[in-house]
């Protein structure tokens, strides 16, 4: 989303294999190693279409930073949640970011536009938060995103290795 290049060491790519493919489809270049991937992605990603499954599908846990992705797109994207329900509830907080989605039942379909704007957002849980971290940093602006303790809860570093790719964020009391 935010356009750089990073490395990723000390898992196996196997058990991503359909996340990897679907970042080769958004125009990242994908190298994989024995324990870990390199992703490289320098212009706006493209559209591409999600639908979330269990293992080995594409994990439902990362479908809001797909949402992310797809807000800032060239082109048209649909997400199908198949795994949760009203796991489409901070399409809402996206919306307040810029974003061009809507939902219906279990798709969301997002037309990207080139830059989201930055808004206070309220995150709703753990997943959703982060996602809206995400967003935030390529939001124009500063975002606020607020109940971070959801994140919290399942990134305990999430800041701190933020900050360690180089991202500019900063908790706030």
């Amino acid at each position: 989303m935010t356009r750089g290049d990073i490395s990723v060491t000390g898992v196996d790519p196997a058990h991503l294999q359909l996340v990897l493919h679907k970042l080769h489809d958004v125009g990242a270049t994908v190298t994989q190693s024995d324990d870990g991937f390199r992703v490289v992605q320098y212009e706006r990603p493209k559209a591409v279409n999600v639908a979330t499954l269990p293992f080995p599908g594409f994990p439902t846990d990362l479908q809001p930073m797909a949402i992310g992705l797809a807000s800032i797109a060239e082109g048209t994207s649909m997400i199908t949640e198949n795994v949760f329900e009203a796991r489409f509830r901070f399409v809402e907080e996206m919306i307040r970011l810029g974003a061009d989605a809507r939902t219906d039942g279990h798709h969301a379909v997002v037309r990207g536009i080139p830059q989201l704007s930055s808004a206070p957002v309220w995150s709703s849980d753990i997943r959703a938060g982060a996602g809206l971290v995400l967003a935030g940093l390529v939001a124009d602006g500063d975002t606020e995103v607020h109940d971070v303790f959801h994140i919290d809860r399942g990134y305990p570093l999430f800041v701190e290795n933020l900050v360690s790719l180089g991202a500019e964020i900063e908790r706030v009391s």
